[in-house]
């Protein structure tokens, strides 16, 4: 374990240059104090979990301090935001501090958000606010606790300066880690903006660091290309099979390396409904909940506009057409996995399809079902979820469906079958209204609340003592709550 003056930084993007990204110091904030940490993200880094205790942990994570060997940098890149190219964008409120290296290794971005005004915050502050901060650190550690590909979180800071979004509130900075925070936006900045140079430099950067393997292949850039597609089909597949709903995916919030990035008005599905839309300023629903699959291809296409210098157009065709089949391989692998089948069957996804339209049509907690579906044998099961069910004629053909195919299936042991099911339907997920109460309780002082929210989401598919009220269904008012991109 280290200490927090023992970090080993490498700040490989700096070294890119101003053309890159600027220098921007971190704008402190008043009266700093840990809200809550991460030790799972603070061993990423080998640090002792107790220094999160420490004051010069809260000075270091809130502007007051900062190690000689960082170089705070605000990156510049553009995007499409909502579908429309935005020519510059960049890091408005967040800076990268810069890229520690631990003992397997690995190198991992410290970024800090809510860190103050840059050359990019175009009219904002630069601040984050203490809500948005903690529902970012849930987010990230709870993604990752289910296995989807997401950044982590290392802590989140709170203060006593004020902000103002639709009322008065406190600002808050979280710190962040990812091996790279380089977006599909980055590439669209420089070959739209025609720094051919800059852009090239940017192409061997991430190939290098990010793809090494892909150095090896006839045609590195496309074989990166490639893994980036296979990387966001896998993500959005995990994202659908579980019913997170990111919110605002702009080519500037999509990560090349596939993982959840960028955290706004996110959500979990609480009763299935494909339609839904978690941003409540996302008018058109473009951002809706069954729309993530093609809007992760509709990203892809505009980051394969981006590489036409160095790959033809029809290899980027090629290769953007695996994207779907690829994203459907490894959808069907999940939901069978959470109906408890260990064998693949061709009328699958239609069993999975008319299981998802009854759920919709009855208002079915998505998450409840399938966690409860793995507690008895397929038969047992299935009758004591049946009353959840408004059509229970449908739901009564369907059942029979299903438990002649776990039949094929082999019909393993009950205890079997139990346990292989809930490793991969989770009891506890990010719901809105459990945020909103930690919020709420963190916004008069009260951190407990998150920080035992962390702690249960951090095993979500371990049945808790004491924790029942997690796992239950939300009320009426925690079903309805607008999160826009506010923050």
């Amino acid at each position: 374990m280290k200490a927090l003056d023992e970090l080993t930084f490498d700040n490989r993007f700096a070294r890119l240059g101003d053309g890159f990204s600027t220098h921007v110091l971190p704008e402190p904030i008043d009266a700093p104090r840990l809200v809550v940490a991460s030790n799972a993200a603070m061993a990423l880094l080998d640090l002792d979990p107790a220094i999160a205790q420490t004051p010069v942990f809260a000075e270091l994570f809130s502007g007051h301090k900062l190690w000689a060997e960082a170089e705070p940098r605000a990156m510049v890149y553009s995007g499409h935001q909502f579908g429309s190219y935005n020519p510059q964008l960049g890091d408005g409120r967040g800076l990268l501090l810069g890229e520690v290296y631990n003992a397997a290794g690995e190198h991992w971005d410290l970024h800090l958000k809510g860190a103050g005004q840059t050359p990019y915050s175009r009219m904002g502050d630069g601040r984050a606010v203490l809500r948005s901060s903690i529902r970012e650190f849930l987010a990230c550690e709870a993604l990752h606790a289910l296995g989807i590909p997401s950044s982590r979180a290392l802590c989140v800071i709170g203060s006593d300066t004020p902000v103002w979004r639709e009322k008065q509130e406190r600002a808050a900075m979280v710190l962040r880690l990812a091996p790279s925070h380089i977006r599909f936006g980055h590439f669209e900045y420089f070959y739209y903006t025609q720094k051919t140079e800059l852009h090239q430099q940017l192409a061997e950067h991430v190939l290098s660091l990010h793809f090494p393997e892909c150095q090896e292949q006839p045609e590195p850039y496309l074989a990166m290309f490639r893994e980036i597609v296979e990387r966001n089909a896998e993500l959005i597949a995990k994202w659908q099979a579980y019913g997170f709903c990111h919110g605002v995916m702009n080519t500037d919030n999509m990560s090349i390396l596939g993982i959840t990035f960028d955290f706004g008005p996110f959500a979990f599905l609480d009763d299935f409904d494909a339609h839904f839309i978690c941003n409540h300023s996302d008018h058109e629903g473009r951002y809706s909940f069954s729309n993530q699959v093609p809007i992760g291809q509709w990203n892809l296409s505009a980051l394969a506009q981006a590489l036409t210098p160095y790959i033809s157009v029809d290899a980027l065709r090629e290769t953007l057409g695996l994207y779907l089949p690829l994203y459907q391989a490894h959808y069907l692998d999940l939901m069978r996995r959470r109906l408890g089948l260990t064998s693949a069957e061709d009328d699958d996804q239609k069993l999975v399809e008319r299981l998802l339209q009854l759920m919709q049509d009855s208002g079915v907690d998505y998450t409840l079902f399938f966690r409860r579906l793995g507690d008895e044998s397929a038969a047992l099961a299935v009758a004591q979820l049946r009353d959840d069910f408004v059509d229970l004629n449908g739901f009564d053909t369907w059942a029979d469906l299903y438990k002649a195919r776990v039949e094929r299936d082999g019909n393993s042991p009950q205890a079997e079958r139990r346990e292989r099911m809930h490793a991969v339907n989770p009891l506890y997920i990010l719901r809105n209204y459990l945020a909103q109460n930690a919020i709420t309780a963190a916004e008069s002082g009260d951190y407990h609340e998150v920080r035992r929210l962390h702690e249960v989401l951090s095993k979500p598919f371990e049945e808790q003592a004491g924790m029942e009220q997690y796992a239950q269904r939300p009320p009426d008012w925690g079903k309805h709550l607008e999160i826009s991109c506010s923050s």
